[in-house]
């Protein structure tokens, strides 16, 4: 049986970034909220916009940086999404909060890759986690860079952690066209995220767009 490796673009900043990624074959689009820093925001009408337009099964993820469940629960109500990905590492316990407040909403966990202390943190969110997704910013950093740095991170400390993880994961952190196929074999996760590395000029530019899945495809093959 052939694998195949879902697909998020992140960063969706207009109704046609979004149906440029989905018709290329993204399985999920990232609508980036207010973060420490302002790589690929978009404020929360735009997001909600994008969101009533993204057909099933495509998936709408709402990345937020929110700090407490009740914050977290407004922010996915003014999207209208029902999948949300937290940047920074948390209390598990606001997760939990949240699942009790939005049982049907769907969690990913954001994993920052500074080192190989990155495994402790499956124990920690696998029981309120939905997924991970493995990036590579820099919390020690003071928590300011929390994604969307366009670094890649030692894929063998991804490549262990998917290996330990009880949930999907996704690979994130500087992918790109030229280096995709190689993430995938090394890692072999779940899902692949994608932001900077797809853009020229900051805008989605539809031939790196296409190269990029045309990797993915050749890993999976």
């Amino acid at each position: 049986m052939v694998r195949r490796t879902r697909v998020k673009i992140c960063c969706i900043s207009s109704a046609e970034e979004a149906s440029m990624a989905i018709a290329a074959g993204a399985d999920a689009l990232g609508l980036v909220g207010a973060m420490p820093t302002p790589v690929g925001v978009i404020d929360d009408g735009l997001a909600a916009s994008i969101a009533r337009r993204i057909p099933p099964p495509v998936a709408g993820v709402a990345l937020t940086s929110e700090q407490t469940a009740e914050a977290m629960a407004a922010h996915v109500e003014r999207v209208g999404i029902n999948t949300l990905q937290v940047v920074h590492h948390g209390d598990p316990a606001v997760l939990d909060a949240l699942r009790g407040m939005m049982p049907r909403l769907r969690i990913i966990q954001v994993v920052h890759v500074e080192g190989e202390d990155a495994l402790a943190l499956i124990d920690r969110y696998k029981d309120v986690a939905d997924a991970f997704l493995l990036d590579s910013g820099k919390p020690s950093a003071g928590g300011r860079a929390l994604g969307g740095t366009g670094q890649t991170h030692d894929w063998q400390v991804s490549a262990a952690f998917v290996k330990a993880s009880p949930r999907p994961v996704f690979l994130a952190g500087g992918l790109n066209p030229d280096n995709i196929e190689e993430a995938i074999r090394a890692v072999r996760p779940f899902g692949v995220d994608v932001c900077s590395r797809l853009r020229t000029d900051g805008a989605l530019d539809t031939e790196k767009l296409h190269a990029f899945l045309e990797g993915v495809r050749r890993a999976d093959s």
